[in-house]
């Protein structure tokens, strides 16, 4: 049962922790598709190579010069007087150079090398010729390989050629296979990044146009796949704007119908005689007003107004005046240099809809923004009203939605203004969400991105 267990919760851990290393953009997962086989590949040919080829040789030529390196010993040893005869006789048959060293030690260390594995090679090689203390170097001199061996008074200081202990084909193999993999991974790069870059292109254009941004210069690029998308994104766009139009001309043919016949009704009962029925008239027009305005705009939009850099102080400074003469008093926090590309006239009507939201419930405001540290922007609106329950938040958002127990309904409204308050930050590519004030009510949190 145990080990059933341990299974599974390998089979659920295994696939998080390669998505968590795994490339999360679309660039380095097609590089790691096609650059992983192709290092594999090569490593599996070095280490082939290496082993079929190149080890045994290493290990044959080593063992060669460890031969002769202890010919040479003995031959020393034998007669030391001979060293001028034996270094011509090694120099001119074997291609050594031997020289001695009287009252030298070897040295304590070892350098460094870039290969060890074929130095161990050659030491072992060495070690199994010499019953002597010896000590090898192949990093000092590049075409030569340092050999020495410690005497009873002194040092047998041997230099041979590195081809005589090395393959000398088999670095350059490495190296024109390195190059390879790496003129391969270049190539790779530039090809992925071109298909990629159509993608974020389409992407860039997707969010812009969710933005109710154009992007003229887009035009689809890429592979076949990428193009037949970028060509549907486009007859889409083309569908939504034709659609946006025909509904921005019907709304204004809908605006004037009846903004005719309720302004005659309005001066009619303005010149009639004063009396307790003509003033409920008079507030039942104003009434009917207000709310066709309300239909107008949430289902008009912002979608024709021009982004713009503003400061975000005077805009909420303005919001904050207009609710003040309408009978709220609102606190307005934020710093002066804070400035942000909007769409002005809609992110005032957004924040006027959640100030005077809360202006019908509470008694103190408290109007605020601040950056969020990423480039974008957090407009805070608090109140110290009854605020909603938790569990009703996004049932306020609805179009039309009157929460009666949290929040009385509202006698000058249809249910309009969170939700065009959320259509708007919605469309900068943000989003409006409520919680918990300090104050004690409720706090709506407008987020812009940069």
């Amino acid at each position: 049962m145990a080990r059933l267990s341990l299974r599974r919760l390998a089979r659920h851990l295994w696939p998080r922790l390669l998505k968590k290393w795994l490339p999360r953009s679309l660039f380095g997962r097609s590089l790691l598709i096609i650059v992983l086989p192709i290092a594999l590949m090569q490593v599996a040919v070095v280490w082939g190579f290496y082993e079929a080829h190149l080890n045994a040789v290493d290990h044959q030529l080593s063992a060669g010069l460890a031969g002769d390196v202890g010919w040479v010993v003995s031959e020393f040893q034998a007669d030391p007087a001979a060293l001028p005869r034996l270094a011509d006789r090694a120099e001119r048959l074997q291609s050594l150079s031997v020289a001695y060293q009287p009252k030298a030690t070897l040295p304590a260390g070892r350098r460094p090398s870039i290969f060890p594995v074929r130095d161990d090679a050659l030491r072992e090689a060495v070690d199994d010729a010499l019953i002597q203390n010896f000590w090898v170097d192949t990093t000092r001199y590049p075409a030569y390989v340092d050999i020495r061996v410690q005497m009873p008074d002194g040092v047998l200081r041997i230099l041979a050629p590195r081809d005589r202990a090395f393959a000398a084909g088999g670095v350059l193999f490495i190296l024109l296979l390195t190059g390879a993999t790496l003129l391969l991974t270049g190539i790779a790069i530039v090809f992925i990044r071109n298909q990629v870059r159509s993608i974020e292109r389409l992407a860039a254009a997707a969010e812009a146009f969710g933005k109710g941004l154009d992007a003229p210069r887009f035009k689809p690029h890429g592979a076949r796949e990428v193009r037949a998308a970028a060509h549907a994104f486009l007859d889409m766009k083309e569908r939504i704007s034709r659609h946006i139009d025909q509904r921005t001309a019907l709304l204004a043919s809908v605006s004037h119908d009846l903004r005719t016949p309720l302004t005659r009704l309005k001066l009619e009962a303005a010149l009639a005689d004063p009396s307790p029925r003509i003033e409920a008239m008079k507030r039942d027009f104003s009434e009917m007003e207000h709310m066709i305005e309300e239909y107008l705009a949430f289902a008009r939009g912002e979608g024709g107004e021009a982004v713009e850099t503003i400061p975000v102080r005077a805009l909420l400074d303005n919001v904050g005046d207009n609710a003040a003469r309408a009978g709220a008093h609102v606190a307005v926090t934020a710093d002066p240099d804070l400035q942000a590309a909007v769409r002005p006239l809609a992110v005032k009507r957004a924040l006027a809809n959640l100030v005077m939201n809360a202006a019908a419930y509470a008694q103190r405001i408290e109007l605020q923004a601040r950056g969020d540290g990423r480039g974008g922007l957090d407009i805070q609106v608090d109140d110290d009203g009854p605020g909603i329950a938790p569990d009703r938040y996004e049932e306020a958002f609805r179009p039309f939605s009157r929460l009666d127990e949290a929040r009385n309904q509202n006698v000058k409204g249809v249910g309009l203004g969170l939700a065009i308050a959320r259509d708007v930050a919605r469309g900068h590519g943000g989003d409006v969400t409520l919680g918990r004030s300090p104050l004690g009510g409720l706090r709506a949190v407008m987020h812009l991105p940069g």
